[in-house]
């Protein structure tokens, strides 16, 4: 539950510093409309085409797991953001009652107590897992959130994220979407391709070869990699 609550609690601060005080309500501080359910079916739509899924393309090519990984990562941010306001707009309780509900689902005890896996030959069956998640948020009145807790944790243990992925995966990315506001991303002036690889490989390459960085080592080693470009 700690390593739940932490996230938690980095998501809303996260939130809150991007979008403004306030964004559960739908809009951010600058009057964009905020849509965390497009967002979460949208990533997804990315993470399916890491699986050679079309029957007219590459059919024999390998899923990308790597980014199958960073992409179930990206869907976690969102699928937070979502959790935060359902639970703030429907007085639901606290970051800790969030936490609680989130842990005493059934599919979290399994994706705890398993380890991830990577399975070429289950292709269909991990989209239709994907899919299911979809379909959870594309159901515009009739959202049911254990339903979508569980189905994301069945998806994710299947796209090779256990919990200690999710964790460590979900801090580095936090980290770099914090560099990203605080270097022009918004605005447009961000250089998200470094030297020829996407800033989120650069932050993978970074947390491969300094696992005992903490959030403020990675920053830094961010920042000082980025004045060089």
């Amino acid at each position: 539950m700690q390593k739940i609550l932490e996230m938690l609690k980095l998501q809303q601060e996260l939130n809150d510093a991007t979008n403004g005080t306030g964004w559960e309500d739908g809009l951010t501080k600058n009057g964009k409309i905020i849509d965390w359910k497009r967002c979460i079916y949208m990533e997804s739509a990315e993470l399916i085409d890491s699986f050679a899924w079309k029957h007219w393309k590459a059919i024999n090519k390998a899923p990308d797991w790597d980014n199958i990984k960073v992409e179930t990562i990206d869907i976690w941010h969102f699928a937070l953001s979502l959790l935060l306001q359902e639970y703030k707009l429907q007085n639901l309780g606290s970051l800790e009652d969030l936490a609680e509900k989130i842990v005493a689902q059934e599919a979290y005890k399994t994706f705890c107590s398993q380890e991830a896996t990577r399975n070429d030959g289950e292709l269909y069956k991990i989209v239709k897992m994907v899919e299911n998640m979809m379909f959870d948020v594309l159901k515009p009145n009739d959202f049911n959130l254990d339903a979508f807790i569980n189905d994301f944790f069945t998806m994710a243990l299947n796209c090779g994220v256990d919990l200690n992925i999710l964790y460590s995966l979900y801090i580095g990315k936090n980290v770099l979407n914090r560099f990203r506001q605080g270097n022009g991303y918004k605005e447009g002036t961000y250089i998200k391709v470094w030297d020829g690889n996407e800033d989120n490989v650069v932050m993978l390459d970074i947390m491969a070869k300094n696992p005992s960085y903490g959030v403020n080592d990675l920053y830094k080693a961010l920042e000082d990699r980025y004045k060089k470009l």
